[in-house]
């Protein structure tokens, strides 16, 4: 009976421990939160570079360039100012349209002009 009365003065006179919950819940969410920002990071990078590609490419547009716009338009460079481009699309006819630059998608085939 007494090593019962000692283990319960022992047990008493001890400092109270720290509830787990808390520091499982940290270990358990640091990774998953390392995770998440790894993967986000990974994933917008990608379309960072595409619309930095896109912007070179538009800054870059000049006469004699054959053009894909983003509805399909296929033409050839005439005219390249600041914001909008001339597009000649049939030569026959000599038609020629005007679209914003941010509107050209992909340049087809590159001037044979060498600058």
């Amino acid at each position: 009976m007494t090593s019962f009365w000692m283990l319960i003065a022992q047990a008493t006179t001890q400092p109270a421990a720290k509830p787990q919950g808390g520091d499982s819940f940290f270990r358990f969410m640091l990774p998953m939160l390392l995770a998440v920002g790894i993967f986000w990071y990974l994933m917008y990078r990608g379309q960072r570079k595409e619309r930095r590609k896109h912007a070179d490419m538009l800054a870059n547009l000049k006469k004699n360039d054959r053009v894909q716009t983003i509805g399909g338009v296929i033409g050839t460079v005439v005219e390249a100012r600041q914001h909008e481009v001339v597009v000649k699309v049939d030569e026959t006819n000599n038609v020629k349209m005007r679209f914003n630059r941010a509107a050209i998608k992909e340049v087809l085939a590159l001037s044979s002009e060498t600058a």
